[in-house]
């Protein structure tokens, strides 16, 4: 069953949460339009930085195969690479764009679908919303009691608390 994360942006001005409407659900695990489509999946979640490096790494590439004149289908072979890797690291580079603009990771959730992992997270979140917190623990009062003052420890290095003692 797949697994999400889930992110709260921070929250607007004049708000002291986030909308739940606004949360997101980043799925786990291997994404076939990132490796198949893989500079219009990166421009469709507004992932910027990753598309200029996707960019940059294809005209390296495109470079580097030219000059060493290598055959078409190691050239296939690099390419998809990149965008195999692009595939398996997609929700990763999601949810890096998400902490560098401060969104707030809730938690995990577990669900068939992005329905059901929406309907368990609101559901635990709501829960735990509705519930009590738990009572502080006791309080120890302060210790005030003078202690004596402390010799300057010995020079000595070791598990012996004197030197000379036996071993």
């Amino acid at each position: 069953m797949p697994t999400y994360t889930v992110h709260a942006p921070p929250p607007r001005k004049g708000e002291t949460a986030s909308a739940p409407e606004r949360f997101v659900f980043v799925r786990d695990g291997f994404h076939v339009w990132a490796l198949l489509l893989t500079p219009f999946w990166l421009l469709r979640y507004r992932l910027w930085l990753a598309f200029v490096v996707y960019l940059a790494v294809g005209i390296a590439l495109a470079i580097v195969e030219r000059r060493l004149a290598l055959p078409a289908g190691v050239q296939f072979a690099a390419g998809f690479l990149v965008a195999l890797l692009v595939g398996f690291e997609a929700a990763s580079i999601r949810r890096r764009k998400l902490a560098w603009k401060r969104w707030t990771m809730l938690g995990f959730v577990v669900g068939e679908d992005i329905e059901t992992a929406e309907h368990r997270f609101f559901a635990a979140w709501t829960k735990r919303a509705n519930q009590a917190p738990p009572p502080a623990p006791p309080v120890a009062p302060p210790n005030n009691i003078a202690l004596p003052p402390r010799e300057a420890p010995p020079d000595i290095i070791g598990l012996f608390p004197e030197a000379g003692s036996a071993r």
